[in-house]
């Protein structure tokens, strides 16, 4: 992995919540960090999860950092919290929001024992920075506001991009795009109604795409991208809270009406 030559942002930290058997892994998005779920995460708590919410590599340091970051270095971040959770845990959920959306998808491909994934506007296959694909300069891209419909919300983000880093997240698209059918774990996918960084047909291609009968879109109405800040997030805490215990019920029942034949 990369190394980081710059010190982390306060308020840009890694966070972990211990709690019961049930982990609940969180990934933040593109120029994002652990501070955009913060929210969901200290919600989750309440219910007694233990919770997870990684600082991806070259994220909420210096956008040099960011600049020498590989998406396999954002895969291999994220599969390395899902297993430091799962030996913690009986039950591991993962949440992504943006590219942490894809890098979730990457996640339940390679691990088939994903208990559930929840994605927030996932960036798969398309996104605003899509016009730099074969571009070389400029080496740095302008940040606007984090697309938030809620006033008065404050996200930890670099200014600038680099040129480089928007390229991996486009690599990182188009190799999750391929693996999204060999995703079996149970899906819920929240999707803005209104989203001005990553258009609402990404979530429906992986609605269509996953591998699982067990999967629901649910339209986030008041919610512009980064929706884990905006007015919808404690509409996500419930529903995730709500389907993690569907989930553990329904397969409680199925495994307690299953008939064993000894031969």
């Amino acid at each position: 992995m990369n190394v980081e030559l710059h010190p982390v942002i306060e308020g840009a930290e890694s966070l972990f919540f211990s709690g019961n058997e049930i982990g609940v892994l969180l990934c933040h998005g593109f120029n994002g960090t652990p501070q955009s779920m913060q929210y969901i995460g200290e919600q989750l708590t309440k219910y007694g999860y233990t919770v997870s919410i990684p600082r991806l590599n070259g994220h909420g340091t210096h956008y040099l950092d960011m600049e020498t970051s590989t998406y396999e270095d954002w895969i291999s971040g994220l599969q390395t919290a899902y297993n430091h959770l799962k030996k913690q845990c009986e039950k591991v959920y993962i949440v992504g929001q943006s590219m942490g959306g894809a890098l979730t998808l990457q996640v339940a491909a390679n691990n088939q024992n994903v208990d559930g994934i929840f994605l927030i506007n996932a960036a798969v296959t398309d996104v605003c920075y899509k016009e730099f694909c074969n571009k070389v300069k400029p080496a740095y891209v302008q940040e606007g506001s984090p697309d938030i419909n809620k006033s008065f919300v404050f996200e930890i983000t670099y200014e600038k991009v680099p040129l480089k880093a928007i390229h991996q997240l486009l690599h990182l698209m188009d190799d999750t795009k391929k693996k999204v059918s060999s995703v079996s774990s149970p899906t819920v996918i929240f999707k803005s109604a209104t989203d001005h960084v990553v258009p609402p047909t990404n979530s429906e291609f992986i609605f269509d795409q996953v591998n699982t009968a067990e999967k629901k879109m649910i339209v986030l109405q008041n919610s512009y991208h980064v929706a884990s800040m905006d007015h919808d997030a404690p509409l996500i805490v419930e529903q995730i809270h709500q389907h993690i215990k569907k989930l553990i019920t329904d397969k409680t029942v199925k495994n307690t009406n299953k008939k064993w034949i000894t031969v």
